[in-house]
């Protein structure tokens, strides 16, 4: 198993990003390649399903994730996600998206954990997927500033 952690500090409160995290979110966060279909978008409470296609020019492959998951505390709004279809690159997917309050602002924390078919794939996987989420911090940043 491998694991990516990234975290990014945003001006907004945590209720103002946790009622951000919604299907408009989920689009304004995918990569320009591949390429994203959004076939399915439930939302992020415990038994919603998220499905997507992928779009590598030469093939697609479908990936739907269901919650399994979901919690509020006074300091903390989480939810996980975990792949149920994955593209064939994909053997395990678990990602735990973490909004942590922090005197009036927030932490957004992505918990990736992943494995691929065989391990030199799932080695392969690393830094495009590290990248994929790094590609995220400057959209969270620009949606969540304060108004």
């Amino acid at each position: 198993m491998m694991n990516i952690t990234i975290e990014t500090s945003v001006e907004q409160s945590m209720i103002q990003v946790m009622e951000g995290f919604d299907e408009s979110l989920f689009k304004k966060l995918s990569p320009p390649f591949p390429p994203v279909k959004l076939l399915r978008f439930d939302g992020s409470k415990k038994g919603d399903l998220v499905s997507l296609e992928l779009n590598f020019l030469a093939f697609r492959q479908k990936w739907t994730s269901k919650i399994t998951e979901d919690g509020l505390s006074e300091d903390e709004f989480y939810f996980i996600d975990e792949g149920v279809e994955l593209p064939f690159f994909l053997k395990y997917w678990r990602h735990k998206h973490r909004v942590i309050q922090k005197e009036g602002k927030s932490i957004i924390r992505d918990e990736i954990t992943f494995n691929g078919p065989n391990p030199i794939l799932t080695a392969l996987l690393y830094p495009a997927l590290y990248g994929q989420f790094l590609y995220r911090k400057p959209i969270y940043k620009k949606i969540f500033k304060q108004a």
